[in-house]
């Protein structure tokens, strides 16, 4: 998300491999008899396999770290970005995502790897979908096969499908996991559809946002009862994007795909008409205010209806932790909205050229395909977990209500959502080219540049963060 994060006691105990990537003068593991060996042999093998006493975990926040930190076995915390397994110290390298930030520090790291000292080396980064075969493809050999760990497709068996797609090279080959689902859906204000849709139950607010035509005559209603039906223009982005036909980028050429157009449209017809602000996503006046009730004197005084966001939205953005919020109150509800989409999720990727294969492997298959670990993350964190068993038990269970949304239990629709999510059109410029058109459409909003205009916007931002790639036209 957004923006939007146990240990090995004794890594003996762990299945051993003999390691040798010649690319990159370290290990990589012999998996053509590993399935015959022993628990005996295993543990012979991994008393004379020497690895690091250092493990480096490059995060761009505190997510993965806080449920690592709290959920992974035997897993010591000796400061805020340092701790122990065993007696392997972990430091946590937090490089936040702004303005390329992460990405930026993490290639300078990866393209040392061969020549860093053994204590300096990554050994765990994470990567977001948006850029993940950036970092999975099997060209840029920087993220290490999962089979090379020595984690079988049989591990991973209970995950979700379009979780493994976005982090499978061009062979077909995983190189990351993740603990997470993030099927989105559209999180509304309880008291406000009370009282203009005249109901809140999830099925009857569905109803009036079965699809974009009833949504927008929706938005009409609740100008007229003096909301936003949205925050922003940009609530609804992430919905059309995840939509469309066509990657960004094909043969070089940028393409805006008409899903995105139609955003565009739409969202300039709801600005002009005074059905959300102008104000953009994150930390900003508007946005912000909707997490409140509209009579709280923080609010700017309008009451926002909704919010588009999966699980981690919850935690993270909707001010659970101030008693005051909505949140807090359990004041908001979910449904599916008027289109299936996902947004975000975080995945685990072992670093080519780590020194400390068995604990990566180790730490990559607790946090992401352990069951018991899992419902304690969501349970814990209220966070949809990527495994279907974990997710329908808590569908059919009270431990899947949540607070934040009135005691409603969501999780059926995680599943039915996370079940559908298409990635067919996914690719390496989506996070360049997702960010520079919602920055290129501001103009648009304000009144200041036509669409064409703030489209050329678009072409020029794009070409200088890509001068591979250009704007068709």
């Amino acid at each position: 998300m957004r923006k939007r994060t146990k240990q090995i006691l004794a890594l003996g105990v762990a299945a051993a491999m003999a390691f040798s990537m010649a690319a990159c003068g370290s290990k990589t593991a012999d998996t053509s008899d590993s399935g015959a060996k022993t628990d005996t042999e295993k543990k012979d093998d991994s008393s004379s396999t020497e690895e690091g006493k250092v493990l480096n975990i490059r995060v761009w926040n505190d997510e993965f770290m806080t449920r690592v930190v709290e959920q992974y076995p035997g897993y010591e915390k000796t400061s805020d970005t340092e701790g122990k397994i065993g007696d392997v110290t972990v430091k946590w390298s937090v490089e936040p995502n702004d303005d390329n930030n992460y990405q930026n520090k993490l290639d300078a790291a990866l393209k040392a790897q061969d020549s860093a000292a053994a204590d300096d080396k990554v050994d765990i980064f994470l990567v977001e979908a948006d850029y993940a075969l950036k970092y999975v493809n099997a060209d840029a050999n920087v993220a290490m096969k999962l089979s090379d760990l020595g984690i079988s497709s049989s591990d991973l068996s209970s995950q979700y499908k379009y979780t493994q797609q976005v982090v499978s090279d061009e062979n077909g080959d995983l190189r990351g996991s993740t603990w997470q689902i993030c099927p989105a859906g559209l999180i509304y204000n309880r008291a406000i559809a009370k009282e203009v849709i005249g109901s809140d139950d999830p099925a009857d607010v569905q109803a009036a946002v079965k699809d974009w035509d009833s949504y927008y005559a929706l938005g009409k209603k609740m100008k007229e009862a003096g909301y936003l039906v949205q925050a922003t223009p940009y609530d609804t982005y992430r919905v059309y994007s995840n939509n469309v036909s066509n990657p960004w980028v094909t043969d070089g050429k940028v393409t805006v795909d008409p899903s995105i157009k139609d955003w565009a449209e739409k969202a300039k017809a709801e600005v002009d008409d005074g059905e959300c602000s102008q104000d953009t996503l994150w930390g900003t006046n508007e946005w912000n205010a909707g997490f409140y009730p509209a009579t709280d004197t923080a609010n700017i005084g309008k009451g926002v209806f909704c919010y588009f966001g999966p699980a981690w939205f919850f935690n993270f953005s909707m001010k659970g932790d101030d008693e005051k919020s909505i949140a807090a109150q359990g004041g908001w509800g979910f449904t599916a909205g008027p289109q299936g989409h996902f947004w975000g999720g975080t995945w685990i990727c072992a670093a080519v050229g780590s020194d400390n294969p068995t604990l990566d492997a180790d730490l990559i298959k607790t946090m992401t395909a352990d069951k018991d670990v899992m419902t304690k993350i969501a349970t814990t964190y209220s966070e949809a977990v990527n495994n279907s068993d974990v997710i329908k038990e808590l569908a059919g269970s009270d431990s899947g209500n949540m607070k934040i949304l009135g005691g409603q239990n969501p999780y059926a629709e995680f599943d039915a959502a996370a079940s559908k999510i298409n990635l067919s059109s996914l690719g390496i410029y989506d996070q360049g080219c997702n960010e520079e058109f919602q920055n290129a459409m501001k103009e648009y909003f304000a009144g200041n540049k036509s669409y064409d205009e703030a489209l050329d916007i678009f072409g020029t931002a794009i070409h200088e963060k890509y001068p591979s790639v250009e704007l068709a036209k």
